[in-house]
């Protein structure tokens, strides 16, 4: 067994959490097997509102713990949000007297219908698994949602504490303050046990990369602010070459001691392991078990592949070239964390600008950092983000201007309480996102979108939206009104573009997102493969073995998945900066 701390020194309650795509259920899972197969009753849990549990253990879960086949002791689950907001509902509306009306309950509901509301539902059922509504197991793990959800989550319980404490109103935006003053006893246990330090650690997970490891920074520091202070660090992925002369290799083990060398010292202060690069996919028992412990062999891997001759894909170059040929539009850049998304979205909105448009490029990623990708200026391309802070404040001048001005003082005093509410950055993110898809009207609009559960929030919001514009609408008017939602479903107007790493869980992923957005009348533009060692030469016998099960995800992608493939391979410098973007695109 390798030396990693969640397996030799459990507390109750272990959380997983990091970036994106840097291996947080490949570790919890095989954390939780280690810890089962010694004979221990452990609980996994997945936060994440796309979750791949299921992929991973290979078995169909739901939000009650199911026992996992061949680990004696192990059960898995998934918190389903949706399943949790209309439980939460539910339990408000109990909350409300006799003497309520049909139109006052419904008001309720309404109020309770938003994306805020499935998050702080979500909460709830995790709450509970902390407070002890899942007794009998020795440890619960918990396989977090992508970072901007998690910090998110765990503050909540602190937020909502310090807006009751204050908040005497008979209402809120998440419906009546007895709805949530019944959870308050609840919210502050929660903050206890994940404070204590005897009871909880937080193992941020990264990879030997600058980007998740800046991203793992900033989570240990808002951490900190929380009190959740007990964290180890776990570099997954680590590459050590064994060919001295394989270009490809050298190059890439330079890049992660370069990435690891640099790394801030509120990492390095950390309790710290690394988790080796392996050769075979992290998805089943075997690949789980032989994740980290070395007394298990590896799955066996089919290396007829080996010796194929590179997969001839059209690159990024081609896909900027079908986009430039319209005069303005919305290009979504969507996919699972850690993909490449930023960089994708930077090098489409750099290739646009080359062609002589002028390009907005921005974000609704809580973890932006497209201005660091771009990092530097070129005529036509605008770079910005849409802040949450910023937006919110900017939301509550305007409502205070609107709705303020005829109010008394303590009337501003309660429409300010009201806006104290989380909920409010929601609702302002959604307003200034609602803006964006309306600019694309006259110009190229580049949105580099959040990890795909936010992404999903943030749909659905301009689904509800939708829904309540037309709902209001007299069938007069009807066709005056173009809601966010219709931009989105018009082809025309946007090209949604699924960007995707060619391994099993990333593809199954985006596979998983296309489908939701159809659901949502949306039809995905194309994919990208981003990174791929198949059109390399590399020698080294570990990247060979990748390279063999590469080609097999690119297959997947082209044969039934994706209407149009664009492929970028593995470049041994991070492409940074205009020049390196345009060189891409």
């Amino acid at each position: 067994m390798l030396h990693f701390p969640p397996l030799n020194a459990p507390t109750p309650f272990l959380f997983f959490t990091g970036k994106g795509g840097v291996g947080k259920t490949s570790l919890a899972c095989a954390t939780a097997i280690g810890l089962a197969d010694r004979g221990l009753r452990v609980l996994l849990v997945s936060t994440d509102p796309a979750s791949n549990l299921d992929e991973m253990l290979g078995i169909a879960l739901t939000d009650r713990p199911t026992p996992v086949p061949n680990v004696a002791g192990l059960s898995a689950m998934n918190i389903d949000p949706e399943a949790a907001a209309e439980s939460y509902r539910a339990r408000v509306l109990e909350q409300l007297g006799p003497g309520t009306t049909a139109d006052e309950r419904s008001t309720v509901r309404e109020q309770l219908s938003g994306a805020c509301t499935t998050e702080i539902a979500a909460f709830d059922e995790f709450v509970g698994l902390l407070d002890g509504d899942e007794a009998g197991f020795d440890h619960i793990i918990f396989d977090t949602a992508p970072t901007g959800h998690t910090l998110r989550l765990l503050s909540l319980p602190k937020a909502w504490t310090g807006f009751l404490a204050g908040n005497d109103r008979g209402a809120s935006c998440l419906g009546p303050h007895s709805g949530l003053k019944m959870q308050e006893d609840r919210f502050r246990q929660a903050l206890q046990a994940l404070g204590d330090s005897r009871r909880t650690t937080i193992i941020l997970v990264t990879r030997a990369d600058r980007g998740a490891i800046r991203e793992a920074a900033r989570t240990s520091g808002e951490l900190d602010a929380l009190n959740l202070s007990n964290q180890i660090l776990a570099v997954n992925g680590r590459f050590h070459a064994t060919d001295a002369t394989d270009v490809v290799a050298i190059a890439l083990e330079r890049e992660q001691d370069e990435a690891l060398a640099a790394m801030p010292a509120s990492l390095t202060k950390l309790p710290r392991d690394e988790i080796p690069l392996l050769g075979f996919d992290i998805v089943g028992l075997a690949a789980l078990r032989a994740l980290l412990s070395s007394s298990y062999p590896p799955p066996p891997i089919a290396t007829s592949d080996q010796t194929a001759e590179p997969v001839d894909l059209p690159g990024l170059d081609r896909l900027v070239d079908d986009i430039a040929q319209g005069a303005r539009g919305l290009i979504m850049v969507m996919g699972k964390g850690g993909v490449g998304k930023t960089t994708i979205a930077a090098a489409i909105a750099v290739g646009l600008a080359k062609r002589g448009h002028a390009v907005h490029l921005s974000t609704t990623d809580p973890a932006a950092h497209v201005a660091f990708v771009v990092d530097g200026a070129m005529p036509g391309l605008t770079v910005d983000r849409i802040d949450p802070r910023v937006e919110t404040e900017r939301y509550v001048a305007k409502i205070l201007a609107s709705r303020g001005r005829d109010l008394d003082e303590q009337g501003r005093a309660l429409l300010l309480e009201d806006l104290a509410s989380p909920c409010t950055e929601e609702v302002a993110v959604f307003h200034a996102f609602s803006h964006v898809v309306a600019e694309a009207r006259s110009a190229f609009v580049v949105l580099d979108t959040a990890p795909t559960g936010h992404t999903l929030l943030l749909l659905d919001a301009t689904g509800a939206y939708h829904r309540q514009m037309t709902s209001q609408l007299e069938p007069s008017g009807a066709g005056r009104i173009v809601t966010p939602l219709m931009r989105l479903q018009d082809p025309t107007h946007t090209r949604v573009i699924l960007v995707t790493l060619p391994e099993t869980t990333p593809v199954s992923e985006a596979a998983a997102l296309q489908e939701d957005l159809r659901r949502a009348g949306i039809e995905p533009f194309g994919w990208v493969i981003n990174k791929c060692l198949s059109a390399s030469a590399t020698r080294d016998p570990l990247l060979r073995l990748r390279r063999a099960r590469e080609l097999a995800q690119i297959a997947r992608v082209q044969n039934g998945l994706a209407k149009r493939v664009f492929m970028i391979g593995w470049r041994s410098k991070p492409p940074i900066g205009v020049a390196e973007l345009e060189a891409l695109s």
